[in-house]
């Protein structure tokens, strides 16, 4: 089965859209297939964490989500011999899914708030916790729908980590950060700050950011001026293991939420896209993270408060693993890829 996955990663776009599409190339990379990922932005680091793990990259000299993308995206499939297209962006929109179906090919549409006027694909895929039918009553009558974390893409470093049981300790002492592949706003800055003010002893802090990121330097010298055992990681491919030995995270609402809930981490949510509130919101109802509301709106000094109370409870920090792990079970990726070889 070859796949052609066209998909975007840039600092304003983040990486989120291509770090989930690797997650289904991975699955059907194991299964015997191939997967040809196409874009139309250029993120080396990115790039080169694809073609590590044995995947192609092509590039479009096209504006994203124009009716020419479509076009050279489908005469490319035909051309690689893909007959199943996966498209993630909120560029793509009904017209770009028509034109693909209209050259004769299979599409895969990953969605994450019913952006588009109409959809035209064969699957729309939304893995998000608040993902529901209501945002697709205009779709074709073949378009089925994916909805749900039983879906949620993760990759296959998480994979060995099902069934795998986390110690919460009485008091919290490991914080992990991690705020998105880009974060232009530089909210990293704010919570290494926050830190600062942590009266928690021993207190060890890894901050994991991406390769996208555009403040590297400032946070490496915010984080030498810091009194806190504080390591700053870029580009990391070991993220289960730094979730498994972190006994809490401060995260974006992106959809690294879900790979922290399938490793029982308990969270602190911070909103730095539109994008993510509903995610952020939903969750915080449900009692499986703690919000910290939109970054532009939230202190140091609240961040401060949120990190040590949370720390501290373990009852706390019990009930949101133990929620958080009820939400994941880590083969989405599996049962997504199932589906398309019917």
């Amino acid at each position: 089965m070859k796949v052609l996955i066209r998909v975007d990663a840039s600092t304003e776009i983040g990486t989120g859209h291509v770090m989930r599409c690797l997650a289904l190339a991975q699955v059907l990379q194991d299964e015997g297939g191939e997967a040809i990922f196409v874009l139309a932005t250029h993120a080396p680091n990115l790039e080169s964490r694809l073609k590590s793990e044995g995947m192609k990259v092509v590039h479009l000299d096209v504006e994203m989500g124009s009716i020419e993308d479509a076009s050279e995206t489908s005469a490319l499939a035909h051309s690689c011999g893909c007959q199943w297209v996966v498209a993630d962006g909120y560029h793509f929109l009904g017209e770009c899914q028509r034109i693909i179906k209209d050259a004769g090919l299979s599409l895969l549409f990953i969605d994450d708030y019913g952006h588009a006027e109409h959809y035209y694909a064969d699957f729309v895929l939304n893995q998000n916790v608040y993902a529901h039918e209501g945002f697709y009553q205009n779709r074709e009558p073949y378009t089925k729908l994916l909805l749900g974390t039983k879906y949620a893409l993760l990759r296959r470093e998480f994979w060995q980590w099902q069934g795998w049981e986390r110690e919460i300790p009485p008091v919290g002492r490991k914080i992990l950060v991690t705020l998105g592949g880009a974060d232009p706003d530089n909210v990293t800055i704010k919570v290494i700050q926050a830190f600062q003010e942590v009266t928690v002893e021993e207190l060890e802090v890894v901050v994991v950011v991406g390769g996208s990121n555009p403040h590297y330097e400032k946070l490496l010298a915010a984080v030498e001026k810091s009194g806190v055992s504080i390591e700053l990681r870029r580009n990391v491919t070991n993220m289960p293991e730094l979730m498994a030995w972190a006994d809490e995270a401060v995260a974006a609402g992106g959809s690294t939420n879900w790979e922290l809930a399938f490793m029982g981490l308990p969270s602190l949510g911070i909103i730095v896209a539109q994008n993510q509130v509903e995610i952020i919101e939903t969750l915080a109802n449900q009692e499986i993270i703690t919000s910290l509301g939109w970054h532009y709106h939230t202190n140091k000094e609240s961040i401060t408060k949120a990190i040590q109370a949370t720390l501290e409870s373990f009852q706390l920090r019990t009930k949101m693993s133990k929620k958080a792990k009820e939400l994941v079970d880590g083969l989405g990726s599996i049962k997504v890829v199932k589906q398309l070889e019917f």
